[in-house]
């Protein structure tokens, strides 16, 4: 992902992530394998908050035109 997003580095990411597993939106999963493998999933309420934040994004275009 830090390769695909253009001035994204590492740190950044996993500081969004860790905030995003804090505010319970993401479920992080790690996996005791060497390499070490994390993966994270959208958890019930992530669902629900990106629901809401489509909402708003329909709201705020809407206003737009």
């Amino acid at each position: 992902m830090v390769r695909s997003v253009e001035g994204l580095t590492t740190k950044v990411l996993n500081e969004c992530l860790r905030k995003n597993v804090d505010f319970g939106i993401l479920k992080r999963i790690s996996y005791p394998e060497v390499p070490p493998r994390v993966e994270y999933e959208v958890t019930a309420f992530g669902e629900r908050f990106i629901g809401v934040l489509d909402e708003l994004e329909a709201l705020a275009d809407a206003l737009e035109d």
